[in-house]
């Protein structure tokens, strides 16, 4: 199977009218979060998450090519993909900032693998790090789930560069 075509032609917009047209899809929020080799912890904010396939059961998120945490996130044999509730805006920005120690009093317990789930998630997935692939500036990082676990809430919703919740 052919996974690559030809160039499109050029496009007729610039990026920033593109991120606004991007910005009318609304998203839930995620925080990415990892355990580094000396045992402390790593998090992002990433909207990009989908899911892949159920059997196996597979989700992916994407990181921007030149993210100062490119390495860790490429490196580690495992990750947890956070899903967060209507009610966690400010997790969604603390992890979005760069911060000395984002998990200062952060409640959180950790997965089977020793990776922090945060507490109050409206689901969470351990994912085994399955495949990489570099994609214009972005890398997509394909997991495969080993746990997941949800409760179910109102979802983060981010849309028009803002977060939101849904009406009640």
């Amino acid at each position: 199977m052919n996974t690559r075509s030809p160039r499109a032609p050029a496009q007729e917009f610039d990026t920033t009218h593109f991120r606004q047209a991007l910005s009318q899809f609304a998203t839930g929020v995620t925080v990415i979060t990892t355990r580094l080799a000396d045992g402390s912890f790593r998090g992002l904010t990433a909207s990009s998450f989908n899911s892949v396939s159920l059997s196996p059961p597979l989700v992916l998120w994407s990181l921007g090519s030149v993210a100062n945490s490119m390495p860790i996130f490429s490196g580690n044999s495992h990750y947890v993909i956070n899903v967060l509730g209507a009610e966690q805006a400010e997790l969604a920005q603390r992890f979005a900032r760069r911060t000395p120690n984002p998990f200062d009093d952060v409640e959180y317990a950790l997965s089977r693998t020793g990776q922090p789930i945060l507490k109050g998630a409206s689901a969470w997935f351990e994912c085994h790090n399955r495949s990489r692939y570099p994609e214009g500036d972005h890398v997509i990082f394909v997991g495969e789930v080993e746990q997941c676990a949800f409760a179910a809430q109102p979802p983060l919703i981010f849309h028009n560069g803002k977060f939101n919740t849904p009406p009640a």
